[in-house]
């Protein structure tokens, strides 16, 4: 499966509207119904997806906007990441900071709703099992992961505001005066 086609699968899916949950369902039946080999290609480019922002900066986001993202939690935003389309995840990975342009994570800043969505994760798992009732071949390639030098303290605000200005300035209390 090509990129294009990955995301082209992602935005019918999500022209329905609804939840991002709602939109993880639709791309497994739009998926399910293409042949088990473009289910395994659907597989493999979410793992290249998921693996382009697998990145400190964006994980600093996600715990921003989230008040918090464990390791679990932050693969759960990723997922919802990828339910907001390809514009909006592109953005994101050259700019996590640019998510606080996004009206959703606008309003959570005054209702504390948090980004998730493990579904999303399990979409090609799920598609392949409705089309072939079998369970879908195990990936061979590894995930990767962020260098764990490159970690800051998620809690400090003074660092959260240096790194992610537009974020802070709706999520991070301002400093003392």
């Amino acid at each position: 499966m090509r990129t294009d086609e990955f995301w082209q699968l992602i935005d019918r899916a999500r022209a329905g509207g609804g939840e991002p949950d709602a939109i993880a369902a639709r791309v497994v039946a739009l998926l399910a119904a293409r042949d088990p080999e473009e289910i395994v290609g659907y597989a493999h480019h979410q793992r290249r997806v998921l693996a382009a922002f697998y990145r400190v900066d964006l994980w600093g986001a996600a715990y921003t906007i989230n008040y918090g993202a464990s390791d679990d939690g932050f693969e759960y935003f990723r997922g919802w990441l990828m339910t907001r389309g390809r514009e909006v995840f592109a953005r994101a990975v050259a700019d996590p900071d640019s998510l606080a342009e996004l009206p959703e994570v606008r309003a959570a800043s005054l209702s504390g709703e948090e980004f998730e969505c493990e579904d999303m994760l399990a979409v090609p798992w799920e598609a392949y099992r409705k089309a072939t009732a079998s369970d879908m071949p195990v990936l061979r390639e590894a995930a990767r992961t962020p260098d764990l030098n490159d970690f800051w303290d998620f809690d400090n605000s003074d660092e959260a505001r240096r790194r992610l200005p537009r974020l802070a300035a709706l999520f991070v209390e301002p400093p003392p005066e």
